[in-house]
Order: structure tokens, then sequence, then C-alpha cells
């Protein structure tokens, strides 16, 4: 009997042909690109180059306009529709923006790092009497934090947290699913130096153990060394996409930033340094 072919995998996500436009302004203009499960992956670019509103289009707070043929132009696992509460269970979303909401919205921080945690199987901000919290989430919960180096939060509020650890247990929230993928947007916003190369080694850690990681930043530095494809984005476009050592070039980084930058590499890190603005 022939061979039946195994049925391949779909793309993690897939983004055809997305445009957004907000007011009158184009902030994605026919964003085209697909990453692969397992494929860690980092897109840069500097403020204004559609990476906020590529976020929003993730987490399905934006639709872009449809395809040709009324095909969808963002597919995620395969899937162009997902329940909310479906989709984070698969692609876990952590950014500065979900940090000032819990710790800075209505609950003031008041939430304990246990409840942050059990909260990602609500999809709420912290735990409320009509949830029904089982055993089996509560034990999720102490495991999502002590991968995160932060079981010792459990019963501390988010107030009383530094940033870094704070952010430490937003990851935990996201990973208690098991997801296939973590998504990180500008994680390390509001750290101190210290706090930035602890927080991204435990980041480092879960690319190591198999979870996806698709990084959103214009800080080249935040590219941990397990990334190892750049998409570089320029006003809504994809300008450059490849391998880390083909596209962190001064050159590349330069026409997207429209800046004279020079970049070092160190260990499988990169380091840019502005030495002025291009000319017009």
């Amino acid at each position: 009997m022939p061979e039946i072919p195994a049925q391949s995998t779909p793309p993690l996500i897939e983004i055809a042909n997305a445009s957004v436009v907000l007011g009158a302004t184009r902030i994605l203009d026919g964003l085209t690109l697909t990453i692969q499960a397992g494929e860690h992956t980092a897109i840069l670019g500097p403020n204004g180059a559609g990476k906020s509103t590529l976020m929003k289009l993730l987490t399905l707070q934006l639709y872009p306009y449809a395809g040709a043929n009324g095909a969808a132009p963002v597919r995620i696992l395969g899937r162009d529709r997902w329940d909310v509460q479906e989709l984070r269970a698969r692609l876990g979303i952590v950014s500065a923006d979900l940090h000032d909401r819990f710790v800075h919205g209505n609950s003031n921080g008041v939430i304990t790092g246990r409840d942050a945690v059990l909260s990602g199987f609500f999809a709420s901000q912290g735990v409320f009497s009509h949830q029904h919290v089982t055993d089996a989430m509560r034990e999720a919960a102490g495991g999502a934090l002590d991968s995160m180096g932060a079981g010792h939060l459990a019963d501390a509020t988010l107030d009383t947290m530094s940033t870094g650890e704070a952010r430490r247990v937003l990851i935990a929230r996201a990973l208690v699913h098991g997801p296939q993928a973590l998504v990180l947007d500008e994680p390390t916003r509001g750290l101190d130096v210290a706090a930035q190369h602890d927080f991204m080694e435990r980041v480092r850690g879960l690319a190591r153990r198999g979870t996806t990681l698709i990084l959103v930043t214009h800080h080249a530095e935040e590219i941990i060394p397990e990334i190892g494809r750049i998409i570089l984005l320029r006003r809504g476009r994809v300008a450059h996409d490849g391998t880390k050592a083909s596209v962190m070039t001064s050159a590349k980084l330069s026409e997207a930033f429209e800046a004279s930058l020079t970049v070092e590499e160190a260990n499988g890190y990169y380091f840019v340094r502005a030495i002025g603005r291009l000319a017009d």
C-alpha cells in the first residue's frame, strides 16, 4: 500500500496582505509574514513601524481589510476564527500594557501572585467569587509560578512587587495553560539593567524548554541568542526578513530606523548605537 503522508502542521501565524487604516493613516500596508511553530522570532522596528497594530491583530483587538476573494488575512494555528479565551490557551500574550492594567488598573495592584496566575484560566483581571477554581488549576498555577522562579510571590500582592517580579508573574499567567507559543511585547519596558538581564534569562529558559517565542520590540538588546529569525518592520511593511546575521547589520537597521546606526555582536546578543540621523 502506498504510504499516506503525515498531515502537515499549520503555521503558528500567517498574515497575508493585511492592511489597517486608522483615521487617515495607513498603519499596516499589505503586511505579509508567516511564523512556524518552534521558530523563535523577533519582530523589530522603530516606533510607528506598526508593531502595536500587529499585536492588536494577534490579540483580535483589530481586524484588517479582507484579502482577495474574501480570504482571511490573519490565521493563527490554521484558523481565522477563535474564541478569545480559547486562543489565550494556545498563544500566551505578555506586554508592559498588561502589567500596567494589573498594577495600576481598577484592582490597584492588590491581586496576589497566585490569583493573577489563576485569572489566566478565566481571561479576567483577578479571580472573582462566581469563578470556580479547581485543585488542578491551583496546581497548574503553582507550577507556572515555580517555572518563572516566582513561587515565593504567590501570596504577595502585585503592588508590593518590583516591576521585574510582577512581569514574571504575568508570564506565569500566560504559561498556566501550557501554550504553544508566547508573544512578548516590549517585555523589559520599565526594568533596570539588572532586572532586564534576570528577566530575559528566564525567557531564555522557556525557549530552551520548547515554548516558541515571538518577541515584539524596538530594543535590539532584548533579542536573546535563542531567537534565530528577525522580521524588520518599516512603515507598516516587512523591510527585511531573515537570520540575525543577515538582518542585524548597520545598513539594514539604519534604513529601518532612519538613523545612522552601528551594530556590535557579543555572545549571541546584538547592541545598536546611534551616531546620527540620516540625511533627507
